[in-house]
């Protein structure tokens, strides 16, 4: 029997091959910049890695001068990354044949955005706005009286939100639409939700916000070189270039840096100060036990020869240390989910804002998950569990407005008279 000329391929009733359908999953190019192959053997790597450092020393260098100018300027960084990451997220989604057919339809993404911004701030910033505004009293009550109000009126401001979204619903645009109201959604609660934890963590004193930060980028950078020149052995499929050594070369490099900076950072009242208002002037107060060296003799440790016979450790360092192990074993796994993240939607970065890093978010995913952790790591362990002076008082200049305060001191000389007299 004669076999035909296409392979003995089955023939079709309309005379043409029938092909298998491909899978919409991506095939990653071992030889492109998203490739499967390891950093060790990639071409480009050292052109890829000065890139990368130049841009690295630029955000180093900005982020270092923000931390100098103080609380507000570092929450003001804060809320320009989340815009940031915000834009980029969105980007995701976007169709823009469909948003031409949809004008105004992109605003309302940021209309949410501005207002879940207003809410998450408005309520955790409020009494120290009100703590910087108590001079002028004119300021002070018309602040005191939209601080009153101020949920209904993100209420009505998501209510408005709500209501524009479902008058322009339009035909044979619905699916999109309705992906695009949950796809915002789920940005402000990725977005708003970890970042106001940042925020908080940066009143509570900057030690807080600037060792986490700083073990992330240490342990990032640390993966990098580890993995560059001694990568062989893969970590996880998600994320190919990712390598054993660099996980563990990283993970030991940021436990001990952890407890070096703790060291350093701890002896700085500037860093170690909590703020209680928003203003920017310098600090002035005791950063409590935590921040009080303690000397540790080393002479029956140590041989002879060595030249330190006792060591001033800081009890935060241990502390440190905690943070450090999160930040070294499971934050990186911000990271993975991110790479998976950008797998399902086929792309290598989420932005290209960054030279040699990509976007904003692909520097967040870490921290935000670390962001999270230390303030829940120093509202349970670090913060006095049991009532104080200064805890009771705190509260008071916080939740009481100035003329409650006022009878409060008047009501209590009041008992304690009664007291001393009878």
């Amino acid at each position: 029997m004669q076999r035909d000329g296409n392979n003995g391929a089955p023939s079709t009733p309309s005379g043409r091959i029938r092909h298998r359908r491909r899978s919409n999953e991506a095939v990653p190019d071992v030889s492109g910049a998203n490739g499967g192959s390891l950093l060790v053997n990639d071409s480009n790597k050292y052109k890829s890695m000065l890139v990368r450092t130049y841009s690295s020393f630029w955000m180093i260098g900005g982020f270092v001068l923000i931390i100098y100018m103080g609380h507000l300027y570092i929450s003001a960084m804060v809320v320009v990354l989340q815009i940031y990451m915000a834009k980029e997220l969105f980007n995701l989604l976007r169709k823009a044949h469909e948003d031409r057919r949809l004008p105004g339809f992109r605003l309302l993404n940021w209309y949410f955005f501005f207002t879940a911004m207003c809410f998450v701030y408005g309520r955790m910033l409020s009494q120290r706005l009100v703590n910087t505004l108590t001079p002028d009293k004119f300021i002070y009550q018309l602040v005191s009286n939209l601080l009153k109000y101020h949920m209904a009126i993100c209420y009505f401001l998501y209510i408005v939100g709500f209501m524009c979204f479902v008058l322009t619903l339009k035909k044979k645009m619905y699916k999109y639409q309705f992906g695009q109201y949950a796809w915002t959604h789920m940005i402000l609660i990725v977005v708003f939700i970890q970042s106001s934890f940042t925020v908080a963590s940066i009143f509570e004193g900057i030690f807080w916000f600037l060792l986490p930060v700083s073990l992330i980028v240490i342990n990032d950078i640390a993966a990098y070189f580890f993995g560059f020149f001694f990568g062989r052995t893969p970590l996880i499929k998600l994320s190919p270039k990712k390598t054993w050594e660099g996980f563990i070369g990283a993970s030991v490099t940021t436990i001990i840096f952890a407890f070096v900076l703790a060291n350093i950072m701890g002896r700085f009242q500037w860093l170690a100060c909590p703020r209680k208002d928003l203003s920017t002037g310098w600090l002035q107060c005791d950063p409590g036990p935590f921040f009080k060296p303690e000397k540790f003799i080393l002479s029956g440790w140590v041989p002879q020869w060595f030249p330190w016979k006792e060591v001033s450790v800081l009890p935060v360092q241990w502390h440190a240390l905690c943070l450090g192990l999160f930040a070294s074993i499971i934050a990186p796994f911000g990271g993975f989910f991110a790479s998976g993240f950008k797998r399902a939607f086929k792309v290598k970065d989420f932005g290209d804002s960054i030279p040699g890093h990509g976007g904003i978010t692909d520097r967040m995913d870490c921290q935000m998950v670390m962001a999270v952790f230390a303030y829940i790591y120093h509202q349970s362990f670090v913060v006095p569990q049991s009532i104080s002076v200064e805890m009771i008082l705190n509260q008071i200049l916080m939740n009481l407005t100035i003329e409650e305060q006022q009878a409060l001191y008047t009501k209590l000389g009041q008992i304690l008279q009664e007291r001393l007299l009878g």
